[in-house]
């Protein structure tokens, strides 16, 4: 007896499918030489414009370029591959739309890809092309991968099972996210513990680059500035990837208002968006004199490094933002359901430094209740329980190791 198909399985034939059609673009790429001066970037799928952990390995390829070019040496072809070609990008990075087409040749003839996502299943790599993979959050309480259990769908461990294959090395920067790339990555390959690119300038903190974001916003110095930057929800790859729009925002009035009488000064909130909602055209509907909408900005961490606190949920960057000993507090009003879709967190937040709350008058409590010394004796345990190495060079270190296998 023949058993019908369910309309899962429907849907990943046809997916499988189309992939092995679209793969042909690939394997006819295969006629032209690999270049050994390319480097292809992506950042979300190529969704999302200049930033994140590749936007910093490109910033350090631009400079070493910089030197080649000094010295009459041939520079590198640093590709950029996003589907809004509008977006700012510096000159000297050749910016191509993300078309099949496009994405075929580019990635077929490159010597090395960066990215800090999966990679579509169609991408075929060749022999002797090298895949760094960074990443786009390290340390991190959301669940991934087999850590989701029912909720990760066949088709998403497809997807990411056919990329972690042609990965030659993956980023880390602590402890904990060595131990969690098995079960949340689907990866056993090579890791390069050296940081988080993207965190360089967090550690570093240039007082000129926080008053450059102060005076493009009309702030003053003195002005003191809190981000709040939700988690993506949704993507759960299931034969309908759906996106979540429904914001769950804190009383902005009521936590500047505390923010002032805790910390003192003058306080404004910049509003973050996940860029995979700002690239689908979700916006805030929120206004407010001291309430800055930042979300189109293509570089969150140049923002995040000019900021005095911080306010999330169960995003990574909370991890990245501990890099800077700021004030973190978490707002999770719907902490139940959140789990109820994505699975049991990774990370009891009652084990986390940071204050969490689950209503804006529980926010209100943790602000104005905030114990510094106690806090930052948290935030030194956390690093060290989690075996976190940030110095502020990992973007040096990973093209070190990018040029090191293209003169090979």
């Amino acid at each position: 007896m023949i058993r019908d198909m369910t309309s899962e399985e429907r849907y990943i034939r046809k997916r499988l499918r189309r992939a092995r059609k679209e793969a042909k673009s690939f394997y006819d790429c295969r006629k032209y030489p690999i270049n050994r001066h390319k480097i292809v970037f992506m950042n979300i799928e190529g969704t999302v414009g200049y930033g994140c952990n590749p936007k910093y390995i490109c910033e350090e390829m631009r400079r070493r370029n910089a030197m080649r070019r000094e010295n009459n040496e041939k520079p590198y072809d640093l590709v950029w591959l996003v589907d809004d070609i509008s977006l700012p990008f510096p000159d000297d990075v050749r910016v191509v739309r993300n078309t099949l087409k496009n994405r075929a040749y580019e990635l077929s003839t490159a010597a090395v890809w960066v990215d800090n996502s999966r990679k579509q299943l169609e991408v075929r790599k060749r022999s002797g092309q090298f895949y760094l993979q960074t990443w786009h959050g390290m340390i991190g309480v959301k669940p991934t991968g087999l850590d989701r259990g029912s909720s990760f769908s066949r088709i998403a461990y497809i997807v990411s099972k056919h990329d972690s294959d042609m990965i030659d090395i993956m980023l880390s920067n602590s402890d904990f996210r060595d131990a969690r790339l098995s079960r949340g990555m689907l990866y056993d390959g090579s890791v390069l513990k050296i940081g988080s690119p993207r965190n360089d300038g967090l550690v570093r903190r240039d007082l000129d680059a926080c008053m450059a974001v102060r005076r493009k916003y009309g702030l003053r110095p003195e002005d003191h500035i809190m981000m709040y930057a939700p988690t993506f929800r949704g993507g759960s790859q299931t034969m309908q990837r759906t996106i979540a729009k429904d914001l769950h925002v804190p009383d902005f009035g009521r936590v500047l208002s505390h923010m002032q009488k805790r910390f003192g000064g003058e306080w404004y909130m910049f509003l973050r968006l996940h860029p995979q909602l700002t690239a689908r055209h979700i916006g805030w509907n929120i206004s407010g004199s001291h309430l800055i909408d930042v979300s189109q900005e293509p570089d969150m961490y140049e923002l995040l490094a000019a900021c005095d606190a911080f306010l999330s949920d169960y995003s990574a960057s909370v991890f990245d933002a501990a890099v800077m000993n700021i004030p973190i507090f978490l707002y999770v009003d719907d902490y139940d359901d959140y789990i109820r879709e994505r699975g049991n967190l990774l990370i009891d937040f009652n084990e986390l430094p940071f204050p969490f709350a689950k209503n804006d008058d529980a926010l209100a409590s943790c602000i104005l209740d905030f114990d510094k010394e106690k806090y930052h004796e948290g935030l030194a345990e956390m690093m060290k329980t989690f075996g976190v190495i940030e110095h502020g060079d990992a973007s040096k270190k990973a093209v070190d190791e990018i040029l090191s296998h293209m003169s090979e």
